[in-house]
């Protein structure tokens, strides 16, 4: 009997991987998932910005900061490389990055780094306030960790990034330290309507 329901479940997954309806993505899909619903924040040109500014292109939103020592720089040197392997399309990919620490994270310190890994990139940045509303409904963990000096504290932070389709709808839960194909594979299904 245990026998039988073991292949049962087998034989269940193995039609559920067949399901050709569903885009096999290589990350967590969160379609349908009811947070990280908009930003409200100015970029470091000094707009506003809202999600919907960039309807018709994949989104990908990540919250760091600038003086992070490892996560924030490799997963905007990995979003470069994305880009760069979608060739054409990359046109058609925004990539925001919200800081989290809007106390050293100054509009023009932003508009250094950002752009400095791809200059489509925007850095977005708000009040202690407005950070900590987006974080919430992002499920964005953050956290000052105190330094030698009172500015030289660090920030403990969530690493993976969230996507967006071209319709503006919250799709993909990007994981922190993936191969940069498994991104790529993701952004183009979504580029395609998937």
């Amino acid at each position: 009997m245990q026998r039988r329901t073991v292949l049962t479940l087998l034989a269940s997954a193995a039609l559920a991987a067949c399901d050709s309806g569903k885009p096999s993505f290589k990350n967590t899909d969160v379609t349908g998932a009811d947070y990280a619903k908009d930003i409200a924040l100015t970029d470091h040109t000094g707009k506003a910005r809202t999600l919907a500014d960039f309807k018709g292109k994949v989104v990908t939103v990540f919250f760091g900061y600038t003086q992070c020592p490892d996560v924030c720089p490799t997963t905007l040197t990995e979003m470069k490389g994305v880009l760069e392997k979608l060739g054409p399309d990359a046109a058609r990919v925004q990539v925001l990055f919200v800081t989290i620490d809007p106390e050293r994270d100054t509009q023009a310190l932003l508009a250094s780094y950002v752009p400095a890994f791809d200059p489509s990139f925007l850095g977005l940045y708000g009040s202690a306030e407005a950070t900590a509303k987006i974080a919430k409904d992002f499920k964005v963990f953050y956290q000052k960790v105190p330094g030698k000096t009172p500015g030289s504290y660090t920030m403990d932070h969530s690493a993976g990034s969230y996507a967006y389709d071209p319709q503006g709808r919250l799709r993909l839960f990007l994981r922190h330290g993936q191969p940069i194909d498994g991104l790529v594979n993701d952004i183009k299904l979504l580029l395609v309507g998937n």
